[in-house]
């Protein structure tokens, strides 16, 4: 059996996931899929840069590595373990930025992996953002103020967990959470923790298998014009909300004390 065959089996097996379920989630049938696995046949390159990005390993550790000797964070840290997207330019040589819509936003998790998905966004240039590859996510809830609704989130992408720098934002790409704008905290050995800057949100983990794609925070463009006493309301509201918090943990506290 080939090493590629024996890594997807491990990572799904690691995973607990079927093949089914990753089958469905490749669009593909069932039975190609466990064609892979028992080496009956080869993934062609397309498909092949989907699973990469699938179980968050790149293609050189795929083929090169039995993955079944090291833990899942020691594979996110091998300096092999790394997915170079293709950067797009305009006819003025300056990079293409890819565009997430917002009503399109849920889709990406499902679309991040596809080539014909990602050429098929509009794309915008900023000749400022140079030395890497960045796109744009839409900003969603009140848990990043100032940032609304309305408000892109341009992130540059990161090719190791390594790189993430304490109190920094990103944008993350996960399983369970789609698109989500966090500050970065600490790493742990199955996950990282994040927080939100609005404090009536708990700090929380992202487990490491969660992990699709992350983004550093580059710049933001605002589509929504804030109004004259807006900022003096978001004071209200944060306010409110740190009394909420206050709430919160005197509950806890009480809660203890019983």
């Amino acid at each position: 059996m080939s090493i590629l065959s024996e890594n997807m089996r491990y990572l799904r097996g690691k995973l607990n996931l079927s093949q089914q379920k990753v089958a469905d989630d490749l669009l593909i049938t069932r039975g190609r899929y466990g064609k892979y696995e028992d080496d009956a046949a080869s993934p062609p390159n397309e498909i092949l840069i989907k699973i990469s990005k699938y179980y968050n390993v790149s293609i050189d550790l795929l083929l090169t590595i039995n993955l079944s000797k090291y833990s899942i964070d020691e594979i996110m840290e091998l300096p092999d373990n790394r997915i170079v997207l293709p950067i797009r330019v305009d006819h003025n040589g300056n990079d293409q930025i890819e565009i997430i819509p917002h009503k399109a936003s849920m889709g990406y998790l499902n679309g991040y992996g596809d080539p014909e998905y990602i050429e098929g966004l509009d794309t915008i240039s900023l000749p400022f953002l140079k030395g890497g590859k960045f796109r744009a996510f839409p900003a969603d809830g009140d848990s990043m103020p100032p940032y609304k609704n309305g408000t892109y989130i341009v992130g540059k992408y990161v090719e190791n967990l390594s790189d993430l720098k304490t109190d920094r934002t990103y944008v993350f790409i996960t399983t369970n959470d789609g698109i989500s704008y966090k500050r970065f905290q600490f790493h742990e050995a199955d996950g990282i923790w994040v927080k939100a800057d609005n404090s009536f949100y708990e700090p929380y983990k992202i487990p490491l298998p969660d992990i699709k794609e992350i983004w550093e925070f580059a710049c933001s463009i605002n589509t929504i014009e804030y109004g004259a006493d807006e900022f003096a309301e978001r004071n209200i509201q944060n306010f409110i909300t740190e009394i909420k918090t206050d709430i919160r943990q005197i509950k806890e506290k009480m809660g203890e004390k019983k």
